[in-house]
């Protein structure tokens, strides 16, 4: 046999196993998923403080970068010589500048942190106390302004009567029967829940230090990482997976950092125009729509329902005017705002930041919601390069068209 003939069979053989391997992978993948995500819950868990850290850092960085290179540029003069003698040496300013970045990015941290919750909590706090003080009082209220306009519909008022009698009986029983019973195991449950606030306050702080040693050594970690991947990898193929993470870093920094700008722009502009409009829990609610923000597409909808149930309780005409309201301030968002900040990070079109969503979203829950489009651009960019690729040693058209038939492309046109 030529040597030519058995180096392809060998090419042929390793392809093979290769994609005999990647399948076996990925159904054992699906197959085990309960299990492989209780094991990624619980490595999250145990990595938690690194992964906050991490997160606060990468958020924090442009704040970081932006004042280090503002000081080292007064101190050493900057890149147009504006000083004649320089301040300190190098060394010193980049220390100087370092420590000023950080202490500028932790305070940063720090004050948003402590400022929300010293804003947040109380008013949260008065918010949901009003509503269970006043919630009988509200669906007592309700429900006679609703038995007043079903007056002339006798039918229908003895349905809404009866349908009210069985939710009240079962709140009733509910109460009676299994919230006093098992007082005991809720009293219980809420020190756990205690015990797991502290413990995420305590992985907040232990990320605060970590987000402080990452600020300052990820240029020789980054370095690292590249000296690594290709000392492992031919050069060809480590500048390819040096470009994509460059990619990487590129939307999910244009995309999460600026859609929470967006998220808090829209919080702010949420509580200003209900506290005009004189709405009942107007932080409580704006809360809510902020932080359902940050989800795309969905995210406005998702705030919207439980926001429009409390003002419901409260208020029915205002509950109207809060449905008219958080519309016109989702296209304002989607259409105006949103574009100006976020601009075309992801350049996804609508029915793949859907897709992204449900997908991501049905498999890691609300962290899959928020992070499924720039996660889903990357993966599609990916998908694109090395089609581009395998078509190119084909040496195959690029463009999608000259795959479609003459009638397809003309209706495509049209």
């Amino acid at each position: 046999m030529k040597k030519e003939q058995w180096e392809q069979q060998i090419r042929w053989g390793i392809t093979a196993f290769l994609v005999i391997a990647a399948s076996v992978f990925v159904a054992t993948l699906f197959i085990n998923f309960d299990k492989i995500r209780a094991f990624v819950g619980t490595l999250f868990s145990i990595l938690a403080p690194i992964i906050y850290g991490a997160v606060i850092a990468y958020i924090t960085s442009p704040i970081y970068n932006r004042v280090y290179h503002w000081v080292h540029d007064l101190l050493r003069g900057g890149n147009q010589g504006k000083y004649q003698k320089h301040l300190v040496s190098s060394g010193a300013a980049r220390g100087i500048a370092r420590a000023a970045g950080t202490l500028v990015a932790l305070l940063t941290v720090v004050i948003l942190a402590v400022g929300l919750v010293s804003m947040i909590i109380p008013q949260l706090y008065d918010s949901i106390a009003n509503l269970v003080a006043t919630l009988p009082q509200n669906l007592s209220e309700t429900y006679r302004n609703v038995m007043k306009y079903l007056q002339d519909y006798p039918e229908v008022r003895e349905e809404v009567q009866e349908y009210y009698n069985a939710a009240y009986s079962y709140i009733m029983d509910f109460l009676q029967d299994h919230l006093m019973p098992n007082m005991q195991s809720i009293v219980a449950s809420l020190g756990i829940g205690i015990w797991s606030v502290v413990n995420g306050v305590k992985n907040v702080f232990i990320g605060l230090i970590v987000m402080i040693y990452l600020l300052n050594i990820k240029e020789s970690m980054l370095g690292e990482s590249r000296k690594l991947t290709f000392a492992l990898l031919p050069e060809k193929w480590a500048k390819h997976v040096v470009e994509e993470f460059a990619y990487i870093n590129k939307v999910f920094g244009g995309f999460i950092v600026w859609k929470i700008i967006d998220s808090l722009i829209i919080g702010c502009l949420c509580f200003f125009c209900l506290s005009l409009m004189n709405m009942p829990y107007a932080l409580l609610v704006s809360v809510i729509v902020g932080v359902t923000n940050v989800i795309p597409f969905f995210g406005p909808f998702i705030g919207a329902v439980p926001s429009f149930v409390l003002i419901l309780l409260s208020s029915p005409v205002q509950s109207v005017y809060f449905l008219i309201f958080i519309l016109v301030l989702q296209q304002f968002d989607g259409n105006i705002l949103g574009p100006r900040i976020l601009g075309d990070s992801t350049g996804l079109s609508s029915f793949w930041v859907l897709f992204s969503i449900l997908l991501f979203g049905g498999l890691f829950g609300f962290v899959g919601m928020i992070v499924a489009v720039p996660l889903w651009a990357v993966i599609l960019n990916f998908v694109q390069r090395m089609t581009r690729h395998l078509l190119g040693k084909k040496g195959l058209p690029m463009e999608a068209e000259e795959y479609i038939s003459g009638d397809e492309r003309a209706r495509l046109k049209d």
